[in-house]
């Protein structure tokens, strides 16, 4: 901005100055050129009344001389040879004489002025006075140069002023820019001190409230989310005491694990809401650098550097599902790959992406309708690929906008998209060979760790028989 700033305030300024320049500079030289032809018409008209009086050589002579020291002054008498060195052609000479005419014109060497004196006896003589080049020019160099220096001073201060304005400028901007790139990172106490133009400074002013209205917003919404969490107590309060009255039967021991799993979840999430706000890599809220470290882990909180064998927790997840497979008569297959798969992000964000899409193989099919689980290595990514045998997803595209109408909220399949977005990877959504809905969630192949160990993992194909 300082550059365009200053290159604006030289654009405009030397146009300016141009604009004043040329006129000026031809100006001057034709006022030198005038005065120059006008004194030398003077000297020629103040020797006509000497001619008048006497036509002595000698005293013409000395007139012409305290007239004029350098000499260019010639006098052109009837029948005699001229006084002084004449530079006059012969054609103005002959002209001036017989027409009687007053010549003042340019010639070659200077500029030439001719003025013809009527003598006694009606003959006529002429007085020559002849102006070098170098006279009709005198000064005129110095005052260019004169005005070229002041026209640079001019044009030099402009570009100066100007830069200086554009600095208070750019400094102003570049603040606020900095700041704006700092909320965006996650950083909620990023502020600016409004300086620079009163609109700079209003944005400044307009951009620290946005700030604090979207921590106070942000917080109230962790409030939120931590007590309608902890309104889930209750209900797992009661399943607690079904599953006791169940004690004995062979479902009781499940029961009591899976309403565990949920509790532990369940606090884990209410601590993380009420840690301190910042975002990780799928946009959900990391735990403060003081949260409690043994209050469990929410999905989506990563730190830096994050790793993870997506085939393990692939693995583990869909043994979880497996479970409830079973009890729908739903065959379900596994298949892994042998090579290390390791993506850039944690367990949990892994496992909220398989949740996300085994669970909506269950809500969205019918029971008994088989389904597989892939993940499969690439030169560059790691593919995790879910399908089923149910019906299928018609429009993909509105399928995974939030809150559509199609009977679903949409929320799973973004959570896959923005987990693969994340490692710079994508999703797929298409019709598989099951005859129903083929996902493909591509994650970029992590970066190899330098310690360089890595665990093979066994590749297979599941299937869980009855009575697990």
């Amino acid at each position: 901005m300082r550059r365009s700033l200053a290159g604006v305030a030289l654009a405009v300024t030397s146009m300016v100055a141009l604009s004043f320049l040329i006129p000026l500079a031809a100006l001057v030289m034709s006022l030198v050129k005038e005065q120059s032809v006008t004194a030398a018409e003077q000297r020629a008209a103040a020797l006509a009344p000497v001619l008048t009086l006497t036509t002595d050589p000698s005293a013409l002579r000395e007139s012409a001389a305290s007239l004029d020291a350098t000499e260019h002054l010639v006098l052109h008498l009837p029948g005699a040879p001229a006084i002084g060195s004449s530079r006059a052609p012969a054609a103005l000479l002959e002209r001036a004489q017989r027409g009687r005419e007053s010549i003042s014109r340019q010639i070659p060497a200077g500029w030439i002025c001719l003025q013809p004196v009527v003598l006694p006896g009606d003959r006529v003589a002429v007085i020559e006075n002849f102006v070098p080049e170098a006279e009709l020019t005198r000064g005129v160099k110095a005052s260019w140069a004169v005005m070229l220096l002041l026209a640079v001073g001019l044009v030099g201060g402009s570009v100066l002023v100007a830069d200086r304005l554009g600095a208070k400028v750019v400094r102003s901007s570049k603040r606020l820019a900095h700041a704006s790139h700092a909320l965006g990172e996650g950083n909620l106490d990023a502020r600016v001190e409004p300086m620079g133009p009163r609109e700079l400074r209003d944005a400044g002013v307009a951009f620290n409230a946005m700030a604090h209205r979207m921590t106070e917003l942000l917080a109230v919404e962790r409030e939120l989310v931590a007590d309608l969490s902890h309104r889930l107590r209750t209900p797992l309060t009661a399943l607690h005491l079904a599953s006791e009255r169940m004690a004995g039967s062979p479902e009781s021991a499940r029961v009591e694990a899976a309403v565990g799993a949920l509790e532990t979840e369940l606090q884990a999430i209410i601590a993380a809401a009420r840690t301190p706000l910042a975002v990780g890599p799928m946009g959900h809220g990391l735990r403060g650098a003081d949260a409690d470290p043994g209050a469990g882990h929410t999905p989506g909180a990563a730190a830096a550097g994050a790793r993870c064998e997506a085939a393990d927790v692939v693995r583990r997840r869909t043994a979880f599902w497996a479970v409830l497979a079973e009890q729908q008569d739903r065959p379900c297959s596994l298949e892994l790959t042998q090579e290390p798969a390791a993506v850039s992000l944690p367990d949990d964000d892994i496992a909220a992406v398989v949740d996300a899409l085994i669970g909506n193989v269950f809500r969205h099919t019918p029971a008994g309708t088989p389904f597989g689980v892939r993940v499969v290595r690439t030169a560059q990514t790691v593919d995790l690929v879910v399908e089923d045998a149910g019906p299928g997803i018609p429009d993909p595209d509105r399928a995974q906008s939030r809150g559509s109408s199609t009977g679903s909220s949409g929320l799973g399949l973004d959570i896959a998209r923005r987990a693969a977005a994340v490692t710079g990877g994508s999703m797929r959504i298409a019709r598989g060979p099951l005859g129903g809905a083929h996902i493909t969630v591509v994650f970029a192949l992590a970066p190899p760790v330098p310690s360089g160990r890595r665990a093979r993992i066994s590749r297979r194909r599941t299937g869980w028989p009855r009575g697990r």
